[in-house]
């Protein structure tokens, strides 16, 4: 029998008093860049749900057929196992990789492809396609107060502000080159986030990337 608790004067099963969202990526630091930007576009899930995450590396973006077939399937059962083993319902899969590119008609036709395959294989549960153009700190740079609640002597030069991003390459060189001391370094990102999360700035970016906006929409979409 399944265990039950009481929650408002009735007895509801484990499995019904939480979900979780489930994000893969290629490293730890992008899903927690992730996770500050699912709580900001959906709070309503943020504050109901627990965000976890697979540890498998996400290598999906040259994978065709049956190639990629079989690398969605085997990330899409692990998280249906972090959901079995939290407990949880399974509300959403968020699935990040760097595209290393611009947003062009590539970008169009790996996003397409991917999109295609999560949905065949995951419409038991929502899915939302985080392929950052040229990288998640071209993300980043749509918030460019953030970065001195980091670090105060951190200031985004004023060539990278108001840009498309997705036509910005290496993003994080360009961080590293321009932001000042200390150098910008992969692990400061998830905290550029919290802060551009904490002090609400992800619902006004400032450019664009047309990466980010496919992703928003994505959340957006989910019902």
């Amino acid at each position: 029998m399944t265990p039950k608790a009481r929650q408002g004067g009735r007895r509801v099963a484990r499995t019904e008093e939480r979900g979780v969202i489930v994000l893969a990526g290629e490293d730890q630091n992008d899903c927690e860049i992730l996770a500050s930007l699912i709580r900001a576009h959906r709070p309503d899930l943020g504050a109901a749900a627990k965000i976890v995450r697979i540890n498998d590396p996400v290598r999906l973006r040259r994978k065709s057929g049956a190639d990629l077939a079989a690398a969605v399937r085997a990330l899409a059962g692990k998280a249906r196992a972090k959901a079995l083993q939290q407990r949880a319902e399974l509300l959403g899969f968020v699935v990040h990789e760097d595209l290393d590119g611009f947003t062009d008609a590539q970008y169009d036709r790996i996003r397409t492809t991917l999109t295609a395959e999560f949905d065949r294989q995951c419409q038991g549960f929502r899915t939302a396609v985080a392929l950052a153009a040229w990288e998640s700190e071209g993300w980043l740079l749509l918030w460019p107060d953030a970065f001195p609640r980091v670090r105060p002597r951190w200031k985004v030069p004023g060539r990278l502000l108001d840009k498309d991003t997705g036509r910005l390459k290496d993003a994080k060189e360009e961080l590293k080159r321009g932001l000042g001391l200390p150098v910008f370094r992969e692990s400061d990102g998830p905290a550029v986030a919290r802060e551009a999360l904490e002090h609400r700035l992800i619902p006004s970016p400032r450019g664009s990337n047309r990466s980010y906006r496919d992703f928003v929409g994505d959340l957006t979409g989910w019902t």
